[in-house]
């Protein structure tokens, strides 16, 4: 890249964890917390899902915006005697295709935000990336933009999102994509919150090499064979702008939810551009901890990444993360980390 651009701080709020430390911490050991929900399946049982512990009646709109507040905060810390208005926030959330989409959610959460944490970001340069999973790594090639044009010397790349409502969950459960006793090729959804400070160049944190993207044409809902094209040129692009092959990688971090069609399709895309003599890579899914958490996850994957990194736990570097919609867009980006203990 372009520009040095460093994840130096993060900020959690993940159903096994209301803050990055113990959030990573309960991901490190694998640990889950799924919690009967209000709404009844398919099944007429009640569904399960990966709740952030927070007051009942919190739900929607209000609960997107009390864990993001949250989330910020804790990212903040390094920089909280700043000025926060010369700090330009890239809000990344669902997707406009989401079934059950919030109505005017971009505009709703950045008020909210605003107005529970008295913070009031850069004027010009905060913007919404409503993309999903692949919103934050499209955050990250504009934070890089933002730093080397010098408009600011941090930007915060928040995500918050959630599958827990009824809209949502009842499309869900019409397509068969749960996870129960009755259907293995499903997912369990989940909520999260998460924040990421970046910089330009710095001493500590996690250094981008690398970023790509691509597009699916056998995407989720199609009846197309999937070759896996999309991930595989975002991959393919990430690892060219990093200068390293997939054989130079460490490990890896996705955002895989359990169903078999995202596990399909990151092995065709890696199958295709693993060359050559190589280490094991291992590959860390958080979702089995805090459940699809839809844009929040693919945060949840560069905080495990930097706190692998800075406690001196990560299976390798440099980590490769990836991540798709099931519109086919697919993002992969490449990091090392810089001044880990």
């Amino acid at each position: 890249m372009s520009t040095r651009l460093n994840i130096v701080n993060t900020g959690l709020m993940t159903a096994v964890g209301l803050s990055a430390p113990r959030a990573c911490a309960a991901i490190r050991a694998k640990l889950a917390n799924p919690t009967e929900t209000g709404f009844i399946g398919a099944d007429g049982k009640r569904l399960r899902a990966h709740q952030v512990p927070l007051r009942a009646e919190w739900r929607g709109r209000r609960k997107l915006i009390t864990m993001a507040g949250c989330a910020v905060l804790e990212a903040l810390d390094p920089v909280a005697d700043s000025d926060d208005e010369s700090i330009p926030l890239l809000l990344c959330l669902a997707e406009p295709a989401r079934p059950g989409r919030i109505v005017d959610l971009e505009q709703s959460v950045f008020s909210g935000l605003q107005a529970q944490t008295g913070l009031r970001f850069h004027g010009t340069q905060s913007r919404m990336v409503p993309r999903g999973k692949v919103g934050p790594l499209i955050a990250l090639a504009e934070a890089a933009k933002i730093l080397n044009a010098g408009h600011a010397r941090h930007v915060l790349i928040l995500a918050t999102d959630s599958l827990l409502t009824g809209p949502t969950l009842e499309v869900y459960g019409a397509q068969r994509r749960l996870l129960n006793q009755a259907n293995s090729n499903g997912f369990m959804p989940g909520e999260a919150a998460g924040a990421v400070l970046v910089t330009r160049g710095g001493a500590t944190g996690l250094e981008c090499l690398g970023l790509g993207f691509g597009l699916e044409a056998a995407s989720f809902y199609t009846e197309e064979p999937l070759r896996a094209d999309g991930m595989t040129v975002a991959i393919r692009n990430a690892l060219a702008d990093a200068g390293l092959t997939l054989a130079q990688i460490g490990y890896r971090i996705c955002t895989l939810n359990g169903e078999q069609y995202w596990f399909k399709e990151l092995d065709l895309a890696c199958s295709r551009l693993l060359r050559g003599r190589h280490e094991f890579m291992d590959l860390w899914h958080p979702a089995e901890s805090v459940g699809d958490a839809g844009a929040a996850l693919t945060v949840v994957g560069l905080s495990v990444a930097l706190t692998a990194a800075q406690k001196g736990y990560a299976a390798g570097d440099p980590v490769l993360l990836t991540a798709s919609n099931e519109d086919g867009a697919c993002a992969a980006a490449v990091f090392r980390s810089v001044g880990a203990q």
